[in-house]
């Protein structure tokens, strides 16, 4: 749980609303402490997931599936719901 200030998803209109559905968790139908973070500033949430995004794509030396297992692992270990 992060120690800034943040709206919940529920609260979430306009730019923000409209980008609701592509940042909530479709396993557990919520949007991870990373992303409400970014509910003070649309453009630097939708900047974030682009990045995100790119990070997460498979490439020739590190597939997808690792980078998800490296990403688990690290929030794993900072007690972090991933």
């Amino acid at each position: 749980m992060p120690w800034i200030e943040t709206l919940h998803e529920d609260e979430w209109s306009g730019d923000l609303g409209a980008m609701k559905g592509r940042v909530i968790d479709p396993n557990y139908q919520q949007v991870d402490w990373i992303f409400r973070i970014h509910s003070l500033d649309a453009s630097s949430m939708d900047v974030h997931l682009g990045l995100y995004q790119q990070a997460m794509k498979g490439t020739k030396t590190l597939r997808k599936v690792k980078r998800e297992m490296i990403a688990l692992v690290v929030s794993t270990a900072n007690e972090c719901h991933y």
